[in-house]
């Protein structure tokens, strides 16, 4: 292995690519092939139906094949990145990563396309003729002036989206950024003196889009490598450099950077010096962009005017500006509205999302995947960043809502709320099962105390609980230190301002909670002075004491420490009239699935009524999700076959459940491959009380149940809602550490439901 950093990287890269297997994507099946009955469909004779109807209404081509769906990535090789012309087969690295992207971040397939072709007019005929297998057309990497060629032609003749993302994309992101940028700096797109070095396709579209926005020509300067675009110039011009021709006489790029208040390069290194930037405007924005190396180093830039407002095209430095930010999303929203082009207002509106963005609080997603990084809008937070969830549904919403109203779309969104709701159900993976309980939320505002209130996930989850719900949270925490941790994680809120603060140090409840306390365990050997002590030092003891005192409806605990040792506190101060914990159920949401596990946590080896109490507020909190329980006894001993200590246990908690009217279904003992294999469930045992699969699996010990959440997180990629304290009449819960700020939303929403609300 080589010493020399360069190398290990450049190697790294090309193991990326090579392994396990060649390339970036492949290709599979949506649809059962397993049989001849799959074949007939899939093939001849089945397919024929799907032709059929394709011919007679083009339109159901949506209906019966990906085209909806799929985008064509298309280039000829000659602009790949920061290489040049490097020719078609040398950039189908690219294309596959830019397919990868809009698979990543908005589920849209892609092909990717190289063309041996540099004739633009035989391009963009070739382009053309793929119209029947997209839905769109992504243009890439296609050297100026011939892409503007190509596009042109392609809008003409194509009834679908075509997007030269190097031109557009860019424009956005850099429209988007200085939208902020000038926000900050206190300036208007009307007013501002702009210069930019670059006249490819990239730059000329920024300067289109500046315009659009409402910068006036006449304030835009143009230089490239012969100094300044002029009237009357002849070398190296296009007619597109040609629309922002200044003067008549040369100059340089020292010479007409004095006064400007934005500088936008897409040209290379150190053409914009630290010298030229004191000459700038006060708080001059900067954007570099030219890629790996900027126009100018943004440490040099800032040591020249402190007040300069950087954007870089660089993931490590901030702002970056990357087109990641919008291609996924526009093309999102403009295929879901069967738009036929991408217009001005689509774009425009794509803009105005990403910044608005930038300006909301950083979503709790964005900052775990950008751990260290200041996420808070200003001059080093222009813009969101690519893996920020929310871009889904705000950025392609926005789309189609300009799609519709400009009259570009074919299908248009009735109700744009719901579709809204449906992007951020296919980001956030617990959004769509959530919901009833979140609808069941917002029906009551119930006051939830967090007992580890200083945490930054709590910080997050009380931000989003105010946001999504009508619940009231109530932190436990010292005051300086939330309100130092909410400024530094860029949130809107403010203790004692937008949520109420228990401070152990200081409250002046703590004699009362303190005697509460002592009143509950004085003869469990609690003294008053370890009372005292406990009500300063002991934030779960203080959360339940709130709710005792019914100065909160619920508790939320077990960010950090160990589920037992915070269920006993909780045991101790809530345990009475009937509320003892009786199991932790945690619901796994898999790719296409869903599965409740239990008991997690509460019992180690749960005895044959505690198993029964179990499958009995299982199925309870089951139809809190909207769903009906279907629940298995999972034992190595199936149906009888082995006496083992679990399956006596299992087969004595049926005997318990028979001897009752039960209103959900429930079978047992049985292995998890016959609880979730309806086929081998009947051939071993025909005529069982489940129908289908269960979607609750009720364990003979804590370990097994553990053990079968912890596999199907880490190994399936499932996300646990929970875990749900049951038994406690939704007055306490306790996570686990490794819970989420949006699980930590999620089971807010679960806490501020009230009991009687699910029965």
């Amino acid at each position: 292995m080589s010493n020399d950093p360069k190398e290990a990287t450049r190697r790294a890269a090309l193991d990326y690519h090579q392994f396990p297997r060649p390339g970036k994507l492949e290709i599979r099946a949506t649809k059962p092939l397993a049989n001849g009955r799959d074949l007939a469909r899939a093939y001849s004779p089945g397919v024929a139906e799907a032709c059929l109807e394709i011919k007679a209404d083009a339109a159901t081509a949506r209906d019966y094949t990906t085209r909806g769906n799929l985008v064509g990535v298309v280039t000829n090789g000659t602009a790949v990145l920061g290489l040049g012309n490097i020719g078609a087969l040398a950039s189908k690295p690219v294309m596959e990563g830019k397919a990868v992207l809009f698979k990543k971040f908005a589920g849209i397939d892609c092909f990717d396309i190289e063309l041996n072709e540099n004739d633009p007019e035989k391009l963009a005929e070739l382009v053309c003729a793929l119209e029947p297998t997209f839905g769109a057309i992504n243009l890439e990497d296609i050297k100026a002036p011939d892409c503007f060629i190509v596009e042109q032609i392609c809008k003409e003749r194509m009834n679908i989206p075509v997007f030269h993302d190097d031109q557009h994309g860019t424009a956005i992101v850099v429209g988007a950024g200085v939208t902020n940028a000038l926000r900050i700096a206190g300036k208007d797109f009307a007013e501002i003196k702009v210069v930019s070095t670059g006249g490819g396709a990239a730059g000329i579209a920024c300067l289109n889009m500046l315009l659009k926005l409402g910068v006036k020509r006449e304030n835009v300067y143009l230089c490239d490598l012969q100094g300044l675009v002029y009237q009357g110039r002849e070398a190296d011009m296009t007619p597109q450099k040609g629309d922002y021709a200044q003067g008549s006489e040369p100059r340089t790029l020292a010479d007409v950077i004095a006064g400007a208040d934005l500088f936008l390069g897409l040209s290379g290194p150190g053409v914009l010096t630290p010298e030229m930037v004191k000459t700038m405007a006060d708080t001059p924005i900067i954007f570099a962009l030219a890629n790996p190396n900027p126009e100018i180093d943004p440490d040099a830039a800032r040591a020249a005017n402190p007040k300069a407002i950087i954007a870089t095209g660089r993931s490590d430095f901030p702002n970056q500006v990357n087109n990641v930010l919008c291609f996924p999303f526009i093309f999102r929203g403009a295929l879901d509205a069967g738009a036929t082009t991408i217009n001005d207002e689509m774009k425009i509106a794509c803009i105005e999302g990403i910044a608005a963005m930038a300006r909301a609080t950083t979503s709790a997603e964005a900052a775990a995947a950008y751990q260290g990084e200041q996420l808070t809008f200003g001059p080093d937070y222009l813009i969101p960043k690519p893996f920020d969830p929310r871009l889904m549904g705000v950025v392609a919403t926005a789309v189609a809502r300009a799609a519709c109203e400009t009259g570009v779309a074919q299908r248009p969104i009735a109700d744009l709320d719901a579709y809204k709701a449906g992007l951020d159900a296919s980001v956030f993976k617990s959004a769509f099962i959530m919901r009833p309980v979140f609808d069941a939320a917002r029906d009551a505002a119930r006051r939830i105390v967090f007992a580890e209130g200083e945490d930054e996930r709590v910080l997050r989850a009380a931000q989003a609980v105010m946001e999504e719900t009508t619940d009231v949270p109530i932190l436990i925490g010292r005051p300086d230190v939330i309100a130092a941790r909410c400024e530094r994680a860029g949130l809107d809120i403010r203790p004692d301002v937008d949520f109420k603060i228990v401070n152990p140090q200081s409250d002046p409840r703590y004699r009362d909670y303190w005697g509460t306390y002592h009143d509950i365990m004085a003869r469990r050997g609690v003294t008053p002075d370890l009372a005292k002590a406990v009500m300063r030092t002991n934030t779960t003891a203080i959360a339940a004491v709130m709710v005792q005192r019914n100065e909160a409806d619920s508790m939320i605990c077990g960010t950090f420490g160990q589920f037992l040792w915070h269920k006993k506190y909780i045991e101790e101060i809530l345990g009475h009239g009937g509320l003892h914990p009786v199991a932790a159920l945690s619901l796994m949401i898999l790719e296409n699935d869903s599965l409740f596990i239990a008991d997690t946590q509460v019992h180690e080896e749960p005895t044959p009524e505690q198993i029964a109490e179990t499958v009995v507020s299982a199925a309870r909190h089951i139809r809190r999700f909207g769903m009906e329980p279907k629940i298995a006894l999972c034992s190595h001993s199936q149906f009888g076959n082995l006496n083992s200590n679990s399956g006596r246990r299992m087969r004595a908690a049926m005997a318990i459940l028979d001897a009752a009217p039960r209103d959900f279904a429930y079978e047992g003992e049985m292995h998890i491959d016959s609880a979730l294999d309806t086929t081998l469930r009947d051939h071993i045992f025909p005529g069982s009380r489940l129908d289908g699969a269960a979607n609750c699996l009720v364990f003979a010990n804590a370990d097994a149940a553990s053990a079968v959440r912890n596999i199907l997180k880490i190994r399936a990629g499932g996300l646990e809602v929970g875990p749900i304290l049951m038994g406690m009449g939704n007055r306490a819960h306790i996570v686990t550490p490794s819970i989420t700020a949006r699980g930590l939303l999620n089971m807010s929403a679960i806490a501020g439901t009230p009991v009687s609300h699910y029965g």
